[in-house]
């Protein structure tokens, strides 16, 4: 692999697979289910049991004892879920393989100190063999080596448990927030979840690396003191006192740190609601000349966010200095007090620089253990923050009806062949399958059997527009090189020109997100005006004539879609319920519940009087009525006119004069 990136840059088919257990969506499936079994484990149950009793009555009648049924109620005290607990079950195994390659590391590391020992016995023993100061020496080095391997096995196994650690949480707390209730949102903001995932579950991550030295350490410190017992006598107790000294300072320095964490995540929470209700309101913000105020209140919360931190800094760097400082205090008192309580201790070669090696074992465990300590404190704040977030109440899934539907088949016996060319309707009634045929089109439906072939490039026209975040002329261009004679005939011919002298900017005009300052029939026509500039081959519209005014509709068929419109010589398949664009198409196709019923042109599909003949009844008798509510309106509109003027003037007989005031009316 190194070599491999020697030749040539890496890319991502250079990289391996990942195993199957380090895949998201695996880790986050059994840390979900043993939370779950967690949670279910901690509900409050409920023992009933059932046992006759015999019930003497003082002044009972009968010949035999009253049997009678009582009802027991045993509620067995609830605990709260542990997320702890969760966690040990489902990363647990793998992180106790990396805590027994720790433990030999461990022991390996004292075999050094001894094999130091032996080497100098060695040195002053001038009629020792050559060969056994080579063996100690070659012993030394695979001990050395051997040390270094496993320490490493050991990192791997502590690394990859930390990274599917965080990302189990971050998984676990992403669902969880797609289904807590809505009392549950407002206690739990988008700022506290972001920091859920990205603080709190980094620093289990961190916690995990170095974890075993809550145990490692005292092991460690213990086998080290062994050996210079064995070395420097009860004088290596002097050295225990210092480290036990130590030990309460760390910990009032680790308690304080973790009051300074929550106070520091309080301001941190707080400070990223703010910016997210800036960020969601920031059009309002500039409008309004707000920025001021509101970054002063960013700021003021960063502040006393970064007082805190302050305050936690000089705590961690003064126990950082007590603590690495700590392997030369103990050893400088250490060999002062070996020293002087006996004239007759001689502290010689072997002895100093075995006890250094033991001193110098000590020094990791020494220095990692107040931070491990430290992170434990932050992490357990994590772990309650999380575990609170993740115990709120979630919506209940049947308060709403779903109904599955499998297998389903949307579309079946569909075999259409459209000439190149053409300009094929696709009509019928809704839910028929139209935008569905677009979409298996457009190969974005699955496709069970059969095959679709389309040959050349494809321009779609949705039923609901697309429109980007950039200025109108962007919108229509998409990227390809300008031509401004082909660009001022599409917007002629889509009817732009007029939207144009009324916009601001004209084509520069800047369209907000999702085209919120343009109608729903200029985003339309918009992206029809895309589609044409973009001259692809085939031009699949689902209803793009749906959204704008009759005689608009009539105008963009005519100059666009139609046979003598700009589009006239490519493929067109057009989804549409205008009924009077019909006898212009080619081709006409009726789909029935998802499939073809007729297909052919629009007089051979009338003299068949079948579904599309149903078809156009249907909808003609649709459009007659709206026809007949707009010549309503127009009478009265007119009737109107006429008893304002004859209200205002004499002269309600006078043509001219009625016609004139008409026309202002109107």
């Amino acid at each position: 692999f190194a070599i491999l990136g020697y030749k040539k840059p890496l890319e991502e088919k250079d990289l391996w697979s990942l195993n199957e257990d380090d895949i998201s969506k695996n880790i986050v499936q059994k840390l979900s289910r043993e939370w779950d079994k967690e949670k279910a484990e901690c509900e409050q149950k409920e023992d009933v049991t059932y046992r006759k009793k015999s019930n003497h009555a003082l002044n009972h009648v009968g010949d035999g004892p009253e049997e009678a049924e009582v009802l027991i109620r045993d509620k067995r005290h609830s605990r709260k879920p542990s997320f702890l607990k969760a966690l040990m079950r489902t990363f647990g195994p793998y992180f106790l393989i990396g805590s027994f390659f720790k433990l030999i590391q461990d022991l390996l590391s004292f075999v050094n100190p001894q094999l130091l020992s032996v080497l100098i016995t060695f040195i002053k023993d001038k009629d020792a063999p050559a060969w056994w100061g080579f063996l100690i020496a070659a012993l030394m080095f695979t001990c050395a080596v051997l040390q270094t391997l496993i320490l490493h096995q050991h990192f791997q196994y502590c690394f990859v448990t930390g990274m599917r650690l965080r990302t189990g949480i971050i998984g676990v707390i992403y669902r969880k927030s797609l289904v807590i209730t809505n009392s549950a949102k407002r206690s739990s903001t988008v700022g506290e979840i972001v920091n859920l995932m990205s603080v709190d579950a980094q620093r289990f991550m961190d916690l995990v690396t170095f974890l075993n030295m809550l145990w490692s350490a005292p092991l460690q410190t213990c086998l080290a003191l062994y050996f210079l017992w064995q070395a420097l006598g009860p004088s290596v107790l002097a050295g225990v006192a210092v480290m036990v000294l130590l030990i309460p300072f760390n910990s009032a320095v680790a308690i304080k740190t973790r009051a300074f964490q929550v106070e520091q995540m309080r301001y941190k929470d707080s400070r990223i609601k703010l910016m997210n209700e800036i960020l969601g309101g920031i059009k309002v913000l500039k409008l309004y000349a707000w920025e001021p105020s509101f970054s002063e209140k960013v700021l003021e919360m960063r502040k006393n966010e970064l007082r805190v931190l302050k305050k936690s800094a000089y705590l961690n760097s003064l126990s950082n200095f007590a603590w690495i400082s700590s392997p030369f205090l103990v050893a400088l008192t250490t060999f002062a007090v070996y020293v002087l309580v006996d004239e007759k201790n001689t502290l010689d070669a072997e002895k100093a620089f075995v006890s250094l090696s033991l001193f110098n074992i000590l020094k990791f465990p020494l220095t990692m253990l107040p931070q491990v300590i430290s992170n434990i404190a932050q992490t357990s704040v994590s772990l309650k923050r999380i575990q609170q977030f993740l115990s709120h109440d979630e919506l209940d899934p049947n308060c709403v009806e779903r109904k599955v539907i499998a297998p389903a088949c949307f579309l079946h016996s569909i075999n259409l062949l459209v000439p190149s060319g053409a300009l094929v309707a696709v009509v019928g009634h809704v839910g028929c399958g139209k935008s569905s045929l677009v979409s298996a089109l457009l190969g974005e439906m699955e496709k069970l059997e059969g095959e679709v072939a389309v040959k050349g490039s494809v321009a779609y026209v949705p039923q609901q527009a697309w429109i980007q975040n950039a200025t109108l002329k962007d919108n229509i261009l998409f990227g390809q090189a300008p031509n401004e004679q082909k660009y001022q005939n599409i917007l002629e011919a889509c009817a732009l020109k007029t939207d144009l002298e009324v916009l601001p900017g004209g084509d520069h005009t800047e369209i907000g997100e999702k085209g919120i300052n343009l109608s729903g029939g200029q985003r339309q026509r918009v992206s029809l005006a895309r589609a044409v500039f973009s001259s692809s081959d085939i031009y699949l519209l689902d209803d793009p004539l749906s959204a704008v005014d009759s005689h608009v509709a009539k105008h963009i068929f005519d100059q666009v879609i139609g046979p003598d419109g700009v589009l006239k010589g490519k493929t067109r398949i057009l989804v549409t319920h205008g009924i009077g664009f019909l006898p212009q198409v080619d081709h006409i196709v009726v789909l029935a519940d998802g499939k073809i019923s007729e297909m052919g042109s629009y007089q051979e599909l009338l003299k068949q009087n079948k579904a599309f003949a149903e078809f156009l009844r249907n909808y003609a008798l649709d459009e007659n009525t709206e026809e007949d509510e707009l010549t309503m309106i127009e009478e009265e509109e007119v009737l109107l006119a006429e008893d304002t003027l004859s209200i205002h003037t004499d002269l309600a007989d006078n043509e001219p004069v009625t016609n004139e005031v008409r026309k202002q009316f109107l």
